[in-house]
C-alpha cells in the first residue's frame, strides 16, 4: 500500500506541472514549445523574442570556454525543419545576469537589458549576402556619452565555426564573420573590465543578428593562381623568425593568398553596399578541402568548401624568371610585359578556355625575390588587364610573409609594427617599413591589379590610385604607428577614414558578369553603343543593354573627374535607359567651374553590357556636317558611328539611302548577301523588280538571298554585324523576330547590333513636347 500511495503522489505532481506549462502557453504563447508568460514590461517582451529561437547546439569546449548550455525548463526540442530565412522582432536581445543565453538558446524571463550590447550598423537583420566572409562594423552603447575598450566575441551559427575575438576601441568594433550557405544566426558578446558583470565567466552583454548567405554559382568566378618556375622549390621570401614560426613553403603560401582573396571580397562587398548597389561581389571557384579560414581546421582536420588556389608551373626556370627583372615600377626594366606574357601563356595552357568562355584570373608570382645586392625585386611584375578569353592580373610574393593566414590572424597582421628587415625581405616602394604596412602594399596593390582585370583604369582616388596604403583601416578601429607617415596613426578608424573603390569602379562592377545577382535581369548579348549626332546641338546615344554611365574629360585630363550616371532607380524601370540625349551643356554642367570654359570635351560612353565608345571631340561631333545626310524628300538624316576600320585592301567609302525610307510605295521583298570569309556587298531587291547595290558582288557566286514575309507585313528591323578591321559577317533582323543567320564569318571580330532607329522615339527624346 505505501508503494501505491507514493506512486499516486508522483503522478499527481506530474499532472500539476503539465497544467502549469499548459497555462503558461495559453496565456503568452508565441508559437513555440517552452513559451513564457507575456507582460507589459520591456524585459518580458525581449524574453518572448529570445525564447522563440531553437535550443543551442554550442557545447562548452576549449575553443569557447565562456559559452555554457542553458538548462532546460521542460521545453521540448523542436522537430527539424527545412531551413528558411531567419526573422525576428528585434536584432538586439541583450541581458545581464547568470542565466545568459547561448547562441540559439532560450532566455530566462524578467532579466534587465544591457545598454552595452553590441549594435551592428553595417548589416541589417535578416539581410541577404553573397560572400562567405562578411565584414561588419558597429558600436557599443553610445560613444558620444561614454567610450569603452574591450573585446567582442563573434559566435557563429550552430558553432559551425570557432568563436573569434575582435578588439573594441572607443566603443567601436569591426569583425569578419564566417557564414554558412543558408540562414545564419550570429551572436555578438561584449566584455570589458570597465563594465561590471555578475559572473565574469559568462558573456554579460549580447546581441543577435540573422544573416542569410546565398552563394552565387551562376556567374564566372575569379580564379586564384600561384605561378612557379619549373624548378621552383615553392618557397617565398621570409625572415628567419617567420620561417621558424610558420614556414615559407607552398602550403602556407596557399593559405595566405586565399585569406588575402577573402579580404578582397569582404572589402569589395561592403564598398558596393555603401555605393547603393547591394552586396554584390565577385565569387571564387571553391573546392572541398581542409579548411584554412581558421587555424583550428588544420589541427582538427576539418573539411570545408573554400576558394581553390591553382598551382601552375611554367616552362621557365626560376633563374630565367628572376633575370627578366620585370618589376613594373622600375623605369629601367628592359622587357616590360614579358613576364605578363609568360603568365598568360601558362594560365591559358592550364585552363584551356574555349571561344566565348572568358576566364578572370588573379595570379601570385611565388618566385619573386628581393635581391639584396641589386636592391631590387626580381621575378615580379604588377600588371592587370587582358584581352580575348583571359583577363589576368599578376603580382609578386615579396610581402607574402606579412599576410594573415586565417581570420584569427587578420588583426595581428594589420597591427604588427615589427620593422622590415631588408636583409631578407623587400621594403616595397619604401612604403613597407613595418609588417602591417607591407601587408597593406602586398594585399592592396594586388587588389589594384585585380581592379584592372575587371576593367578599371586609374582613378583620381581610391584603390585605383594607391589608396590601398590605408587598407588596414577597413579591418581595424585603431591604427598602429606608421613608418610611412612617421605618425602614431589614426586613433579611431571610422568609415570616412578608410580606403575604397572609386564611384566609377563601383559603376563598372554593377553590371560586370562577375558581380551579377540572381535578381538581375538578363542582358542583351550586344554590348555595342551607337552615337547619332542630331541637330540643335544634341546627340542621341543608343545601347541595346542600356547606357550605364558617361565619363567626361577636358583637355589634358588623364583620369576622369566628372561623369553622368544612369544607374540609380533602374530597379523599377527595367534597367538603364536604352536611349539618352546628350548636349554640351549637360556635360559642362558636371565640370568644376575652372574647367567649364574648356573648348574640347572628350567623352567615353559605357553600356551595361561592358561595351564602351569614345568620342574624341564631342563639340566637333555636334558641329560637323559629315554626320548629316539630306534625304531626297528634303528631310535630314543622321549617321551613327562607323563599324569596322576599313582595314581590308581596296576599301572605299560608300553610302546608300534605301528608297523605302522616303518612297512610301516601295516594298522591300528580299536582300542578297554577297560574302566569302568576309562581307562583300548587299543587294536590296524591291517588289517592282528594281534593286539597290551596296558594296560589290563577290565571294559566293549568286550570293545568299533572304526573303521577307511581306504578306504578314514583315520589314527590315536592322543588322547584327561581326566587325573588326573590316566587316566579317552580317545577320538580318526583321520585325517578326526572325534572324537570317550570319552570312560570312560568324566568329571573327566583335558583335554589334545596328538597328534602324526608332524615329518616333528619337524625335520625342531630341525634341520633347
Amino acid at each position: 500500500m505505501p508503494f501505491f500511495k507514493e506512486f499516486r503522489r508522483k503522478k499527481t505532481s506530474s499532472k500539476t506541472e503539465q497544467s502549469l506549462d499548459s497555462s503558461n502557453d495559453s496565456n503568452g504563447s508565441n508559437g513555440t514549445n517552452g513559451a513564457v508568460p507575456t507582460t507589459k514590461s520591456s524585459s518580458t517582451i525581449n524574453s518572448v523574442y529570445a525564447s522563440s529561437t531553437p535550443p543551442s547546439s554550442i557545447q562548452p569546449h576549449q575553443s569557447t570556454p565562456n559559452l555554457v548550455t542553458s538548462k532546460s525548463t521542460g521545453a521540448m526540442t523542436p522537430l527539424p525543419q527545412r531551413p528558411v530565412p531567419l526573422t525576428s522582432v528585434s536584432n538586439r536581445s541583450s541581458f545581464m545576469g547568470m542565466n545568459t543565453p547561448s547562441i540559439n538558446g532560450t532566455i530566462t524571463p524578467k532579466m534587465p537589458t544591457s545598454s552595452f550590447a553590441p549594435r551592428v550598423l553595417s548589416v541589417s537583420d535578416n539581410s541577404w549576402v553573397h560572400q562567405k566572409v562578411l565584414l561588419v562594423y558597429g558600436q557599443i552603447g553610445d560613444p558620444s556619452e561614454k567610450t569603452l575598450d574591450g573585446t567582442l566575441t563573434v559566435c557563429h551559427h550552430q558553432d559551425s565555426f570557432p568563436a573569434t575575438l575582435w578588439p573594441v576601441s572607443d566603443s567601436h568594433f569591426k569583425a569578419l564573420v564566417h557564414l554558412n550557405p543558408g540562414p545564419n544566426r550570429l551572436r555578438f558578446d561584449f566584455m570589458s573590465p570597465k563594465v561590471a558583470s555578475i559572473n565574469p565567466s559568462l558573456p554579460a552583454h549580447s546581441s543577435w543578428i540573422n544573416v542569410n548567405f546565398l552563394p552565387l554559382i551562376n556567374s564566372p568566378p575569379l580564379q586564384l593562381v600561384i605561378l612557379l618556375g619549373k624548378d621552383s622549390p615553392a618557397t617565398f621570401d621570409a625572415v628567419p623568425e617567420r620561417k621558424q614560426r610558420e614556414g615559407n613553403d607552398l602550403d602556407i603560401a596557399i593559405r595566405k593568398f586565399r585569406m588575402a582573396a577573402y579580404l578582397w571580397q569582404a572589402f569589395t562587398g561592403e564598398q558596393m553596399y555603401r555605393n547603393g548597389f547591394g552586396r554584390r561581389c565577385f565569387r571564387f571557384e571553391e573546392e572541398w578541402q581542409t579548411g584554412s579560414l581558421t587555424f583550428r581546421d588544420k589541427e582538427m582536420g576539418q573539411m570545408r568548401n573554400e576558394a581553390k588556389v591553382h598551382v601552375v608551373r611554367t616552362e621557365k626556370t626560376v633563374k630565367e624568371l628572376r633575370d627578366l627583372d620585370l618589376a613594373q615600377q622600375y623605369e629601367n626594366a628592359t622587357h616590360k610585359g614579358e613576364l605578363y606574357s609568360i603568365a598568360m601563356e601558362a594560365v591559358k595552357e592550364h585552363f584551356r578556355p574555349v571561344k566565348g568562355q572568358r576566364q578572370y584570373i588573379s595570379l601570385l608570382l611565388l618566385d619573386a625575390h628581393w635581391d639584396t645586392k641589386a636592391k631590387t625585386i626580381t621575378g615580379h611584375a604588377a600588371l592587370g588587364g587582358g584581352a580575348g578569353e583571359v583577363q589576368l592580373a599578376i603580382f609578386g610574393s615579396q610581402a607574402l610573409q606579412s599576410y594573415p593566414a586565417s581570420i584569427e590572424e587578420v588583426v595581428p597582421a594589420f597591427s604588427d609594427c615589427t620593422r622590415t628587415n631588408t636583409n631578407f625581405v623587400a621594403n616595397d616602394c619604401n612604403e613597407s617599413g613595418s609588417n602591417w604596412e607591407a601587408a597593406n602594399i602586398g594585399i592592396g596593390a594586388h587588389l589594384h591589379e585585380t581592379g584592372h582585370l575587371f576593367g578599371c583604369p586609374h582613378q583620381e582616388s581610391g584603390i585605383m590610385l594607391r589608396d590601398y596604403v590605408r587598407l588596414n583601416r577597413t579591418f581595424l578601429c585603431r591604427e598602429p604607428y606608421s613608418t610611412r607617415t612617421k605618425s602614431p596613426g589614426v586613433r579611431l578608424c571610422l568609415p570616412k577614414d578608410e580606403c575604397g573603390w572609386h564611384r566609377l569602379d563601383a559603376l563598372r562592377f554593377k553590371y560586370h558578369p562577375c558581380f551579377r545577382l540572381p535578381t538581375d535581369a538578363p542582358l542583351n548579348p550586344d554590348e555595342s553603343i551607337q552615337v547619332w549626332p542630331a541637330d540643335n546641338g544634341k546627340a542621341l546615344i543608343t545601347a541595346p543593354t542600356g547606357v550605364s554611365f558617361v565619363e567626361i574629360f577636358t583637355e589634358g585630363d588623364e583620369t576622369c573627374r566628372a561623369w553622368l550616371e544612369y544607374s540609380n532607380g533602374d530597379v523599377h524601370s527595367g534597367g538603364p535607359p536604352k536611349q539618352i540625349v546628350l548636349t554640351e551643356n549637360d556635360l559642362k554642367a558636371r565640370l568644376p567651374e575652372s574647367k567649364k570654359s574648356s573648348k574640347k570635351l572628350r567623352v567615353k560612353i559605357h553600356s551595361a553590357g561592358q561595351g564602351s565608345y569614345e568620342v574624341v571631340d564631342f563639340n566637333a561631333l555636334l558641329k560637323s556636317k559629315t554626320h548629316m545626310v539630306k534625304l531626297p524628300n528634303g528631310q535630314s538624316g543622321f549617321k551613327g558611328c562607323k563599324l569596322g576600320e576599313s582595314g581590308q585592301e581596296g576599301s572605299q567609302p560608300e553610302q546608300i539611302i534605301l528608297e523605302t525610307a522616303h518612297i512610301q510605295t516601295k516594298l522591300l521583298t528580299s536582300i542578297k548577301v554577297y560574302h566569302g570569309f568576309a562581307l562583300d556587298g548587299l543587294e536590296f531587291l524591291y517588289e517592282d523588280s528594281t534593286s539597290q547595290m551596296f558594296g560589290k558582288r563577290g565571294g559566293q557566286p549568286g550570293g545568299s538571298e533572304f526573303m521577307f514575309d511581306t504578306r504578314r507585313g514583315e520589314i527590315l528591323l536592322g543588322f547584327y554585324l561581326r566587325a573588326g578591321l573590316w566587316i566579317d559577317g552580317i545577320e538580318i533582323l526583321t520585325s517578326l523576330g526572325r534572324r537570317s543567320g550570319v552570312f560570312g564569318n560568324s566568329n571573327a571580330g566583335s558583335g554589334f547590333v545596328c538597328p534602324l532607329p526608332n524615329l518616333a522615339e528619337a524625335s520625342r527624346l531630341i525634341d520633347p513636347l
